[in-house]
C-alpha cells in the first residue's frame, strides 16, 4: 500500500500544516491559570493536549519530544517553525536512551522540555514513567498542563487519544498543576500517581476555572 505521506513530499506536507496553524494561530485565544513559571521543568500534558503547548511560554526555551517517525518528522519541523524547540526519540530502547540523555542535558542547562505522558500509543489516559525518570535525573519539578474550551470550535477528532485542537474562533483556558518534585523518599510509581492525579484534576475544575475566567473577562486583557 502506498503511503501518502512519505520522504518525499513531507516537506510539502509540513509546510501546508503549518500555514494552517499559522492561520489558526490568529483566532485562538489562550489564557493561563495557575503558572507557577518555573524554569527549567517538565511540562506533562496527555497526548490529546499536546497542542496546548501553542499556550506555553518562552518556546525557543522549551523542547518538544517527537517521535523519530517519518510523522514525527513532520510534527518536528511545524514546531521549529513555530519556535520551539525539539527532541527526537523512539520507543526503542536505544532511540529512547538517546532522546532521554539528550532531554536531561538540556534541562540541565536550563530549557525546559514538554512531553506527552500517555504517548505516543498510549493507553489514553495512563501516566507513563519516563518524565518522572527525566525529573529525578536532572533535579527539576514537574508542572502538569490541561487545556479546555467549552467552545463548539474546540474539536475533538476520532483518534486513540481523543486530541483536542481548536478550528475557527476559540478562547482557551491554559490550567497548570502546583510543580511536582521527586525526592529521594518517593519512588518513581508515587510521582507517577501524583502526576496522574494531577492531570485528572486539573480536567475536573476546568470548567469552573474557565467561567471564572470568562467573569473576569481574561481574553479581553490578552
Amino acid at each position: 500500500m502506498v503511503r501518502l505521506i512519505n520522504k518525499d513530499n513531507m516537506k510539502v506536507v509540513a509546510n501546508l500544516a503549518f500555514s494552517i496553524l499559522k492561520i489558526q494561530e490568529k483566532m485562538t485565544y489562550i489564557t493561563e491559570f495557575n503558572n507557577p513559571n518555573i524554569s527549567p521543568c517538565i511540562y506533562a500534558m496527555w497526548h490529546s493536549d499536546q497542542f496546548c503547548v501553542h499556550g506555553l511560554p518562552n518556546r525557543a526555551n522549551t523542547n518538544v519530544l517527537i517521535s523519530n517517525s517519518i510523522d514525527g518528522q513532520i510534527i518536528a519541523e511545524v514546531c521549529e517553525k513555530w519556535g520551539f524547540q525539539t527532541c527526537r526519540g523512539s520507543s526503542k530502547r536505544k532511540g529512547s536512551v538517546s532522546a532521554t540523555l539528550k532531554m536531561i542535558d538540556k534541562l540541565k542547562k536550563g530549557e525546559n522540555i514538554a512531553i506527552m505522558v500517555d504517548g505516543p500509543r498510549g493507553p489514553l489516559h495512563k501516566v507513563k514513567p519516563g518524565a518522572v525518570v527525566l525529573a529525578r535525573e536532572a533535579n527539576v519539578p514537574i508542572v502538569p498542563v490541561f487545556w479546555y474550551s467549552p467552545n463548539i470550535t474546540f474539536a475533538k477528532f476520532p483518534s486513540w487519544d481523543k486530541m483536542r485542537c481548536p478550528i475557527g474562533p476559540c478562547r482557551i483556558l491554559n490550567l497548570y498543576g502546583e510543580p511536582i518534585y521527586v525526592t529521594d523518599e518517593q519512588t518513581d510509581d508515587i510521582i507517577v500517581k501524583k502526576v496522574q492525579k494531577s492531570l485528572l484534576h486539573l480536567e475536573e475544575i476546568a470548567p469552573e476555572k474557565y467561567e471564572e475566567a470568562r467573569k473576569l473577562k481574561l481574553w479581553n486583557k490578552n
